[in-house]
């Protein structure tokens, strides 16, 4: 064999396995980042705007489906592209190894409803009072918990991800609620 040219090792089956189970991992530590910022950013910046338990519950609902289906929906579309390019390299053959789109699509939507689910509950159960600093102390602890698992699964130091995520997710809450503040100040809502 060439110096040049390598060859390629079988891939072992429970390799294979491992890999896959840590990339689920993985993608649902992500979608529940995503539902608690996504879902947080919406109800904090509407709490903002009003203090009425209706709107931010129903802008809290819909931010949570309409999450959840955006992430299963792109989830689907990314794996489905990457299997069926895949194939193509292999010649449309089908092997144990492909992802399958439907199983992506459904941990991305139920991962994305359990962390999403965590804000809308902290912000329509506590009284108005308490509710956004309330609704961001949980919001920060659940993103410490997802940067630190997300970090870990990675195999790397959980501090500087967990820092980042975090720091991420209060400048969303703190962007939404400024605006929102804004509006129902300014009497546009």
């Amino acid at each position: 064999m060439s110096d040049t040219v390598s060859e390629v090792a079988p891939v072992d089956e429970a390799d294979a396995a491992v890999s896959q189970r840590a990339n689920w991992l993985r993608a649902g530590v992500l979608g529940a980042n995503d539902g608690i910022v996504s879902v947080a950013a919406i109800v904090v910046g509407v709490a903002g705007a009003t203090t009425k338990g209706g709107p931010i519950l129903v802008a809290g609902l819909a931010a949570l489906i309409g999450g959840a289906v955006s992430m299963a929906l792109g989830e689907y579309v990314s794996v489905g592209s990457q299997r069926d390019s895949q194939r193509a390299a292999r010649g449309g053959r089908h092997s144990a190894e492909d992802a399958s789109p439907w199983l992506a699509a459904l941990a991305s939507a139920v991962s994305f409803l359990c962390g999403g689910v965590l804000p809308l509950l902290a912000v329509v159960l506590l009284p108005a009072a308490p509710r956004i600093p309330g609704t961001v102390v949980v919001v920060i602890v659940a993103l410490a918990i997802t940067g630190a698992l997300g970090a870990r699964l990675g195999g790397a130091h959980p501090l500087r991800p967990t820092i980042r995520t975090v720091i991420g997710g209060a400048l969303a809450l703190a962007l939404t609620y400024a605006i929102g503040l804004l509006l129902g100040t300014s009497g546009v809502v």
